[in-house]
């Protein structure tokens, strides 16, 4: 399954050169995640209140291939390559002009309210094997 989400750069963005400093194109990374599983009719705070689990980076592998610039729109592809039972791995790739500027692997965990993991709910977990 594969999702897309487009932002602007903004100045709170970059460093003092108009480029992105490292560290927010996992925010970026993030608000596409979040856009994913809201496009699902899902939420952080549905998966919170209604099933107890909450969702969290396990690890991410980024490569950087070029900067973003400052108002530099950027399109970020996400696609889910596995699911498990308490667990996704996601690929994620951000654009800029159709040129891919960061490549990244994300592996997602479930765990619950004491960070123990926990299994994914069925009614979430199915909505990625569609």
């Amino acid at each position: 399954m594969e999702f897309k989400s487009n932002f602007k750069v903004y100045y709170e963005d970059t460093d003092s050169g108009g480029v992105v400093y490292y560290a927010n194109y996992l925010k970026f990374l993030e608000r596409a995640r979040t856009d994913a599983i809201t496009s699902l009719d899902f939420s952080n705070n549905k998966l919170i209140n209604k099933f107890g689990i909450y969702i969290i980076v396990k690890s991410c592998n980024l490569n950087f291939l070029k900067p973003a610039k400052l108002e530099d729109n950027i399109n970020i592809i996400s696609k889910v390559l596995e699911v498990k039972n308490a667990s996704i791995r996601m690929k994620q790739n951000i654009f800029v002009n159709d040129k891919m500027i960061l490549e990244a692997e994300i592996v997602l965990a479930s765990v619950n309210k004491e960070g123990k993991p926990t299994k994914l709910p069925d009614e979430f977990k199915n909505q990625f094997i569609k």
